[in-house]
């Protein structure tokens, strides 16, 4: 018999049952997220909601007013190039600049349909730049529908948690998987999603230096860029900068997305980065498939034109405002952003506090940043079980497991959709759990 548990258990087990879920724990995030919505529409009860990460700010005014002023003007009944308007590449040239100390020439500088296409066209076309190299390697834990892009692409890839290969560790576990000689791609993100690691100069040195020893491009993900408050990002063109891996190769892509460090999700704009180096560097294998052997024409006429000839044109105009506003140092987009990590830091307390351990907890020797996502566990569950335990409880959140983690005691915590004025209910709750749980 179940303890009293601020959720009505039946309506749970009646919600689970309709949902047709066999294992809440090992539920993709939508079907969770679908299963949540069904249970506050029969309770009335609002849920603790740790599934998603979508983010939770509102979007800046600059960038509304400048996509309705493009709209007044008429770009909805014109296409945009395929490569970007020129105002936007310009900005996405200087942003690199200003925040991560990296030159990049505008026409290396694109715009897609959010970072997620950005990651698809980027597996379609480095698996083809050489026919003895087809697999993607992921430094996991990441985002789980990278490797489910790979998968609908028939694109074979490899992976490894990097828990336990942290700093110089890292080497000898890399070199391992490239010494194969299959691997043409490496793809992580940083600040992590799941686990808010981020990787350290040292580490990324050796991501890079690796990949130009054995000739592999480096997808780096900076979905949540400069979101590691531990230190201050915010003027242009002053360090600290994004650490990245761009400092130390030329073989790598940079995927930079609206939705989080910028709020403007809705309008699915990311950014597409290429390193000068790498958009004109010539592969004779690409042949194959395009009808050019250079890397960043393959890109854009061969791989982003056929996906979807370019993205929407009047947001471009708003991601160019705000990126102006940004780089001429007149809207600091950190400080708005910074919600998150003073947010996390009082529900890792909320947690902790009450017998939840925090899983992925250091970079290195460094405690891990306060920032969009957190990882806990609690003694004597699986994270899948957890999940489903605390269900009845009134939290979401997602397994470990889904996201190519090895440490399947724990789960992943979104912030950005919790109020602060619920804070009081998750103390509440997560009390109530190990009430009913600790010993």
């Amino acid at each position: 018999m179940r303890k009293n548990t601020p959720i009505n258990p039946a309506v749970v087990e009646e919600k689970i049952k309709e949902n047709r879920i066999t294992n809440v724990g090992k539920a993709s995030i939508r079907e969770i997220k679908k299963l949540v919505d069904d249970i506050e529409k029969d309770t009335g009860q609002k849920f603790i909601r740790m599934e998603m990460g979508i983010p939770g700010l509102s979007a800046p005014k600059i960038a509304i007013d400048a996509e309705i002023e493009a709209l007044r003007n008429g770009v909805a009944s014109k296409y945009s190039d395929i490569q970007g308007i020129p105002i936007l590449k310009n900005e996405i040239s200087r942003f690199a600049k200003n925040f991560m100390n990296i030159d990049v020439a505008p026409e290396s500088c694109l715009p897609t349909v959010g970072s997620m296409q950005g990651g698809f066209a980027s597996f379609l076309t480095t698996t083809r730049m050489d026919k003895t190299k087809d697999t993607v390697l992921f430094i996991d834990p990441g985002f789980p529908v990278q490797k489910m892009q790979c998968q609908v692409l028939g694109i074979p890839y490899d992976r490894f948690d990097v828990y336990n290969y942290r700093g110089d560790k890292l080497k000898e576990k890399l070199e391992a998987h490239l010494a194969k000689g299959n691997i043409s791609t490496i793809i992580y993100s940083n600040p992590n999603n799941p686990s808010w690691i981020c990787f350290t100069p040292k580490e990324l040195k050796i991501i890079g230096e690796l990949a130009d020893k054995y000739g592999v491009v480096v997808i780096e993900d900076l979905a949540y860029f400069a979101m590691d408050f531990r230190k201050d990002m915010s003027v242009p063109g002053h360090p600290p900068y994004q650490d990245t891996v761009a400092h130390y190769t030329d073989n790598y892509i940079l995927l930079i997305s609206s939705s989080k460090s910028f709020n403007y999700a809705g309008q699915r704009l990311g950014m597409f980065i290429i390193s000068d180096a790498l958009f004109n560097k010539q592969f004779p294998d690409l042949k194959r498939y395009y009808a050019s052997e250079y890397f960043g024409h393959a890109m854009v006429f061969g791989t982003i034109y056929p996906l979807s000839a370019g993205t929407a044109h009047s947001p471009q105009y708003a991601l160019a405002a705000i990126l102006k506003a940004v780089n001429d140092g007149e809207y600091d987009f950190i400080e708005v952003a910074r919600e998150y990590g003073e947010k996390a830091k009082i529900m890792k307390r909320i947690f902790t506090d009450n017998g939840f351990q925090i899983v992925y907890d250091k970079d290195e020797d460094q405690p891990i940043a306060d920032g969009f996502y957190f990882t806990i566990s609690y003694p004597g569950f699986e994270g899948h079980e957890l999940i489903e335990e605390l269900v009845y409880y009134g939290i979401s959140a997602i397994s470990l497991d889904i996201t190519g983690s090895d440490r399947s005691e724990g789960l992943r915590a979104c912030v950005s959709l919790v109020q602060r004025d619920q804070f009081d209910d998750l103390e509440y709750r997560v009390k109530k759990f190990h009430e009913h749980h600790k010993g």
